[in-house]
């Protein structure tokens, strides 16, 4: 796929995913900002594995360069927004907090606790008010051509299908992890001495809202621990 908005140039994405292939994650961050500029932006969500995107975007030429926006759905365990305090004051991240414009009572007033009623398309239009309007927004406002995040293609079916960049909802997505196993995050965490996750300890291998996580058991693991099974995306990463 070719798109001639870019940089005023073709910007063929069969050809930029071949070089991409032979680039480490760090090549592929600083790629990015090399050919983006200040219109790259990165989101985290402070889960279980955010550390390792966030180390690297600090230990490269991105460093207090790039926007990192933080999904904050207004729902989070606790726990993240202790993980995210400390992440942030151990990586001297600065962080722009992305939130819903309507709070979570609003929320819960008008369209009730969304999440409860066990129907896929309550948590699809759930994720489209506190995740994926609050970030197109900003992605708007700040004219982002391309935005960056820790997907793996281990993670879900979907991710198993994603290129390291494409396009998501008519704009530029690349993802510098996307190969990366979970032992390869877990030992990177190990060998740069980044915490884990409080709710890591606890059996949990993803976490987001706490309406919606749950440690692994015998039955559910992965990204089947997350939406009571129901999906297994949060709605930033399709074009839906």
């Amino acid at each position: 796929m070719k798109n001639n908005d870019l940089n005023n140039e073709y910007l063929d994405l069969d050809i930029v995913n071949k070089e991409l292939m032979n680039l480490s994650s760090l090549e592929i961050i600083e790629w990015g900002f090399n050919k983006f500029g200040n219109k790259l932006a990165f989101t985290t969500s402070f889960g279980i594995q955010s550390s390792v995107l966030l180390h690297q975007i600090q230990n490269s030429a991105l460093k207090n360069k790039v926007k990192i926006f933080w999904m904050d759905t207004g729902y989070l365990p606790e726990e993240t927004y202790k993980y995210a305090k400390q992440l942030i004051d151990l990586l001297s991240l600065n962080i722009e907090v992305l939130q819903s414009e309507l709070s979570p009572a609003h929320m819960e007033a008008i369209y009730g606790k969304l999440w409860e009623s066990k129907d896929p398309q309550d948590l699809d239009f759930y994720h489209k008010l506190r995740k994926v309007k609050p970030l197109e927004k900003a992605l708007e406002k700040y004219s982002v051509t391309c935005w960056g995040s820790g997907v793996r293609a281990q993670q879900t079916n979907n991710r198993n299908n994603m290129r390291f960049i494409d396009f998501i909802r008519n704009r530029l997505s690349i993802r510098p992890l996307l190969g990366w196993t979970n032992k390869e995050i877990y030992y990177y965490m190990e060998k740069e001495n980044l915490p884990q996750h409080p709710l890591f300890y606890k059996g949990y291998s993803t976490v987001g809202d706490w309406h919606s996580s749950s440690p692994e058991s015998q039955l559910n693991q992965g990204r089947n621990t997350r939406f009571g099974g129901l999906k297994e995306e949060c709605g930033l990463h399709t074009n839906t």
